[in-house]
């Protein structure tokens, strides 16, 4: 696996078992970070490789598929798994000097859905550090959410934030006369507009699929829009955000059509 480093012939390594091998070639205090460390808590966010530990030493790797930070700050980390890793607050960080601007919100969205950590918690970690990447990582926390569900629930909403549509509202709860109609991925409640990215459409049985259509009915009774956003229309993004703008201009909506500039486009399109 690596130099000096072996497995029986019969057994497929796993992540896992990536970086237990990994960490025997290391120094001893070698910690799980950046985004093998949102791996290791199972965010499976960004690539696999190459895989990232750091260390107080001034010692380095020259394994392939091994990167091995050298960190001047005492490392802090905490047991996951059997393993020492960085907390949750400083790997998001941490990936804010390697991951694009889209995946590392959809990081800290997923660390907060997973409960390894709170919005408030990243914020406070964030304004209290001096470590690199931290200006970057501030900057995504204005636009990390609590109660998304899904990596694709945070790549949609970005997708209509940063095309300069309003900002709209994580996953709450609808009610029609104090009764509970729906939980939406993302709500325009000013509009009566309501979003949703349902990827798992094809795969519901019959019986999944005629409640799902109750259900929209019934929100469509109480007036409001619901767009549905299945893997296919992922062909064509900007469709996606001009249907959800049609809709706020058909409630009301007078603010500017979406604009797709090259930031847009390079993360997007």
């Amino acid at each position: 696996m690596f130099r000096n480093v072996y497995r029986s012939v019969d057994h497929d390594p796993t992540f896992a078992t990536w970086v237990v091998a990994a960490l025997l070639t290391l120094p001893s205090d070698s910690v799980i970070s950046h985004v093998t460390a949102l791996w290791w808590y199972d965010v499976r966010i960004g690539s696999m490789w190459p895989l990232h530990f750091s260390t107080n030493t001034t010692q380095t790797t020259k394994h392939d598929g091994v990167v091995l930070h050298r960190r001047r700050g005492r490392l802090r980390p905490r047991i996951r798994l059997g393993r020492r890793v960085t907390g949750p607050e400083r790997s998001f960080v941490d990936c804010a000097t390697l991951l694009p601007f889209v995946l590392l919100v959809t990081a800290g969205d997923t660390l907060i859905h997973a409960k390894h950590t709170s919005l408030d918690a990243l914020r406070d970690y964030a304004h209290d550090s001096h470590i690199h990447g931290v200006v970057r990582a501030r900057l995504a926390l204005e636009y990390v959410c609590e109660r998304v569900e899904s990596p694709m629930e945070t790549m949609v909403r970005l997708m209509l934030i940063f095309a300069r549509l309003p900002r709209p509202t994580c996953n709450p709860t609808l009610y029609r006369d104090g009764r509970f109609v729906a939980r939406c991925d993302i709500v325009y409640r000013a509009y009566k507009v309501v979003v949703e990215y349902d990827g798992e459409w094809h795969e519901r049985s019959r019986q999944q699929r005629a409640r799902d259509r109750t259900r929209r009915e019934e929100l469509e009774a109480m007036g409001w829009t619901v767009i549905v956003i299945i893997v296919e229309d992922l062909k064509d993004k900007r469709r996606i955000v001009h249907r959800v703008h049609e809709a706020l201009v058909a409630h009301g909506y007078s603010g500017a059509a979406p604009h797709f500039n090259a930031m847009w486009t390079k993360w997007f399109a």
